[in-house]
């Protein structure tokens, strides 16, 4: 059996060498996109095109925290997402929904023929595994044929399970997201865009007064005139700044507040004998993701189609696991990472695992994302975050947006419509209970920290444990026999950390934030890292 990359993506595994660029001190530019995900680079390539003179800052790796973890499904059919875009917005914002992801689709495919991205079209579905799931994917179908896709409904499925019926979208796609992001490296590196890697955000800060957009005059005008992005390394500046990090690092606007964060999971398999050629997603809960990719390690010998199996699900709110919780267990991770395993080595037997991974995904409570100025900051800092899992196509058609707002153009009409979003009465309700629900595990958390003595003895390894030492509170694991001890409130609102048993990490139940066993800052809308104990 070949070596099982630990929490490794397959797209990042065996991801091509992409290249970056110096930093450079105090630099300034028309445009800096913080994150290089296929947000960030498709909006960087579309302003480069235009003229801009853009920086693309990424705090880890390019496609390290969503682009390289996620199953890169570019289909406008989204499980049972568009009822759930029904019953929370207007009439007008789903239809502009699916307008925009149309858009984001045909860009895409567009660009990957042009540039010799490999691209597989397969027909996606959205399946039921129980009765009550039946029922959904009868209203999936009525919503999607009301807003002009082609679906159908269908028995006929090549799942080696029970299932209870699908709708069925033909002529969608998937791709390897790093073949993508490496396309998208390269042309706007050829157009002169910069690309700096390893170079962590700590904060951006709007100038105190307005000022007109278009190209910057770097020879007059003092730092007071830009966008100041402050990095791990110095300072460096921009007339207008795009946030395309999963969340943004800025607190304007209460973007935390306004979604769930949500963590899924995803595993790899080599299996004997033929696999199941479309692009399936369950309607059920838990939900179970299945497609293909082309195997392109040497020599792997096991099964014959030439293509490795690709599961996902097992998905939870961040941080929320380990302990009861309002509706009773929460399995930890690795719990849910095993029974996903098992599930997938059940239903096809023989299944080696290669890989397995997670993302982190925002969800907003009317199922829309957020693309478009941040509040209060002169319209100089822009942001796009809320994909809800379907990063692949809004991704494009928040770039599509965003480079029209940057260069002061028109905007699309599907982009207007969305950005009018009027707050509806179950949108507004279901907002109130997710925040309670934010309430609850603040208040459950701070119980358990400030009455629980930590041990005397430290953890084993690979596990963590918060309480009070003494007159401190404190979070303190083991992981390859190294102890480590720091703050267990997050820095961002002061939620108290659970332990990641299979990331190893501690991760904030409120709104998402992430952090090593060292305290550094993974993800989410922290800017800074957890204080040592």
């Amino acid at each position: 059996m070949p070596t099982v990359a630990p929490m490794t993506s397959l797209w990042l595994d065996r991801a091509p060498h992409i290249e970056t660029d110096e930093f450079e001190q105090n630099a300034r530019y028309d445009v800096i996109v913080v994150g290089a995900g296929l947000t960030g680079l498709t909006t960087a390539l579309l302003l480069a095109r235009a003229g801009q003179r853009v920086a693309v800052v990424e705090g880890r790796r390019i496609g390290a925290v969503t682009t390289g973890n996620t199953t890169a499904k570019l289909s406008l059919l989204q499980g049972s997402h568009l009822q759930q875009i029904a019953a929370h917005a207007t009439r007008g914002a789903l239809e502009a929904y699916v307008e925009a992801n149309r858009e984001g689709q045909s860009w895409m495919l567009r660009y990957a023929a042009e540039h010799g991205i490999e691209v597989q079209r397969r027909d996606g579905y959205s399946y039921a595994e129980t009765e009550q799931g039946h029922r959904k994917v009868e209203k999936e179908h009525e919503v999607a044929r009301a807003v002009g896709l082609g679906t159908q409904l269908t028995d006929a499925l090549e799942l080696p399970y029970a299932t209870h019926g699908a709708v069925m979208l033909p002529d969608q796609a998937q791709f390897d997201p790093m073949d993508v992001l490496a396309t998208l490296a390269a042309d706007l590196r050829s157009r002169g865009g910069v690309i700096i890697d390893d170079l962590r955000v700590t904060g951006v800060r709007a100038p105190s007064r307005a000022a007109g957009g278009g190209s910057v005059d770097y020879s007059v005008g003092t730092t007071d005139d830009f966008v100041e992005v402050t990095t791990s390394r110095a300072s460096i500046w921009a007339d207008r700044v795009v946030l395309a990090t999963g969340i943004p690092i800025m607190d304007r606007g209460l973007y935390w507040a306004r979604m769930t964060p949500q963590r899924s999971y995803a595993a790899a398999f080599r299996v004997p004998g033929m696999l199941p050629q479309g692009q399936y997603l369950s309607v059920d809960s838990p939900s179970r993701s299945v497609r293909t990719t082309p195997d392109v390690a040497a020599g792997s010998s096991l099964g014959s189609s030439g293509e490795l199996l690709v599961v996902g699900g097992a998905g939870h709110i961040v941080g929320r696991h380990g302990t009861d919780g309002p509706g009773g267990k929460n399995p930890s991770p690795a719990a849910r990472v095993a029974e996903l395993t098992a599930w997938a080595e059940e239903q096809w037997p023989g299944a080696q695992r290669t890989h397995v991974w997670s993302a982190q995904d925002y969800e907003p409570t009317d199922g829309i994302p957020f693309v478009g100025w941040v509040p209060f900051t002169h319209r100089r800092i822009a942001l796009a975050t809320g994909y809800d899992k379907w990063g692949m196509t809004n991704a494009v058609q928040a770039a599509l947006q965003l480079s029209a707002r940057l260069l002061d153009g028109e905007l699309p009409g599907w982009a207007r419509e969305m950005g009018r979003r009027p707050a509806m009465p179950r949108s507004l309700l279901t907002g109130i209970a997710a925040n309670a629900q934010v309430a609850w595990w603040y208040g459950k958390g701070l119980a358990h920290v400030l009455t629980t003595p930590t041990p005397a003895a430290a953890p084993a390894e690979g596990d963590g444990h918060t309480g009070r030492n003494g007159r401190h509170l404190e979070a303190v694991s083991r992981v390859d026999g190294r102890v480590c001890a720091v703050s267990p409130l997050c820095s961002h609102l002061g939620a108290p950390l659970a332990w990641n048993d299979l990331e190893k990490s501690w991760d904030c139940p409120a709104h998402g934030s992430r952090f090593t066993p060292q305290g550094k800052r993974l993800e989410g809308p922290a800017k800074t890292d957890l204080a040592p104990r």
